[in-house]
C-alpha cells in the first residue's frame, strides 16, 4: 500500500509556521505562557486542532511568546 500522508510531531519555542499544504494538524500549549496561533490566543495547557477538509490548507503562523508549543500535523 501506497503511504499517503507523513506526521511530523515536534516541540516548539521558536516562532513559525505550520507549513501550506498540511492536511490534519494539532497544536498543544505545553508551556506557562500564552501563545498567538493564526492570530488566536492559546492558553497554557489548551490544544487546538485543524481538521482534514478534503485538500492541503493554507500556512499556519504561531508565535510561541515564551511558551511551548507541541504540534503534529500530516503533510
Amino acid at each position: 500500500m501506497e503511504i499517503l500522508a507523513t506526521v511530523i510531531e515536534e516541540e516548539y519555542d521558536q516562532d513559525g509556521e505550520i507549513p501550506a499544504g498540511f492536511l490534519f494538524a494539532s497544536v498543544k500549549n505545553v508551556g506557562n505562557s500564552t501563545a498567538l496561533v493564526n492570530g488566536v490566543e492559546l492558553l497554557p495547557n489548551e490544544a487546538k486542532t485543524y481538521p482534514f477538509v478534503g485538500k492541503g490548507c493554507a500556512a499556519v503562523p504561531y508565535q510561541v511568546q515564551g511558551s511551548t508549543l507541541r504540534i503534529m500535523y500530516y503533510k
